[in-house]
């Protein structure tokens, strides 16, 4: 990382860099003998993507390319990086719903977020390096700020500070905090269903509750089915007015093991659920109340699973998905809705003990 910082001025970490006299010229990467690569990239230090593009996706590249490879940070806290990244967006017409951090431009391209820039890239990079060379984005006002960064004695960047458990709660209090009651609420639920459970106390529902279960879980289908297209189109997705959800469809999490997109695991259980609520309404007797078991069994693991990921935003990522938290309440009503029937058909399905004959009885000696 430290090396990584070095080879970046990171304008806008200090007013001095768009200020300071010496500029450095700017020779065309044709006239160069060696081709060169240069691009730019936005970033804030609040930001936790960025900071995974600058201490986990660049240093590999800087490390590959050495010289060749040259990137300019511009901090968008800072006024001069704000107007720079404004200049950015109307220049290459960047749509309204992606004009945010991480930013990258290379040559005529832009790469927005943790995942198309890793992505992207490198394979960029060697175009660039094979057609002799990439020189600095045409920004407006970004040759006129390179200009003004004195070839030594720039200004030392330091490293970014990781967020802290205060600082990512506070960056959307109001989606945090509402994330953090859906998990109290799935917490207590789950150990109120083992307790009932363990204590073998089921209860009847009305009918029209098996349909309310249906209608759930076909909402829990199209929220996971959403989210899948969004994790594996890179999509931006419509996050309405409380939360952040493509810093979580963007962050290590949306995955699981690095490979399977998280909203696929979800459908996958819904789809698995609506299987099981089938069998439970067209077959009688020991098939139906083994797949009144199964649904329990599939909820409970579900609302554990969504414990966990609801567990993640505020607490890790520091953002909240909206679209998750209604899948994670939806996933606790049916694990509700499923506990009562369940319970009950897993005392049909217990053997009945065995009867214990009675010890023949004793003659009254008195009676002899």
């Amino acid at each position: 990382m430290t090396r990584l910082l070095r080879s970046l001025p990171f304008l806008g970490l200090a007013v001095v860099a768009f200020t300071s006299p010496g500029a450095p010229r700017r020779t065309p990467p044709a006239l160069q003998a060696t081709p060169v690569v240069r691009a730019v990239l936005f970033y804030s230090p609040s930001c936790p993507r960025c900071q995974e593009v600058i201490t986990e996706d660049l240093p590999p590249l800087m490390d590959t390319y050495g010289a060749q490879l040259q990137i300019v940070g511009i901090n968008v806290t800072f006024a001069e990086g704000q107007a720079l990244s404004q200049a950015a967006w109307e220049q290459y017409s960047i749509p309204e719903d992606l004009r945010g951090v991480p930013l990258l431009v290379i040559g005529d391209t832009w790469l927005v977020g943790s995942r198309d820039i890793p992505e992207q890239l490198p394979g960029l990079i060697e175009e660039g390096l094979a057609q002799g060379g990439i020189d600095w984005p045409e920004i407006p006002g970004l040759a006129e700020a390179l200009a003004q960064v004195p070839a030594q004695n720039a200004p030392q960047p330091t490293p970014i500070p990781p967020l802290t458990l205060r600082d990512k709660l506070l960056r959307d209090p109001i989606a945090n905090g509402l994330a953090i009651a859906v998990l109290v609420g799935m917490v207590i639920s789950l150990g109120l269903v083992a307790y009932r459970l363990w204590s073998a106390r089921g209860f009847e529902l009305p009918a029209w509750t098996g349909w309310l279960f249906l209608a759930l879980t076909l909402v829990g289908m199209a929220v996971a089915g959403y989210l899948t297209y969004v994790e594996t189109s890179g999509a931006t997705a419509v996050c309405g007015p409380v939360g952040d959800c493509n810093t979580v469809q963007q962050s290590p999490y949306a995955r699981l093991f690095g490979v399977v997109p998280m909203g696929l695991v979800g459908l996958a259980g819904y789809a698995a659920i609506l299987v099981a609520w089938v069998i439970a309404r067209a077959t009688t007797a020991r098939t139906s109340d083994w797949a009144r078991v199964a649904l329990l069994g599939l909820a409970a693991i579900g609302t554990a699973f969504s414990i966990g990921l609801t567990f993640l935003e505020p607490f890790v990522i520091g953002a909240t998905c909206a679209w998750c938290l209604t899948s994670a309440v939806v996933m606790t009503v049916l694990l509700w809705l499923a506990s009562g029937p369940g319970i009950e058909a897993m005392g049909r399905l217990q053997p009945p003990p065995p009867e214990i004959p009675e010890p023949p009885s004793t003659p009254d000696a008195s009676a002899v």
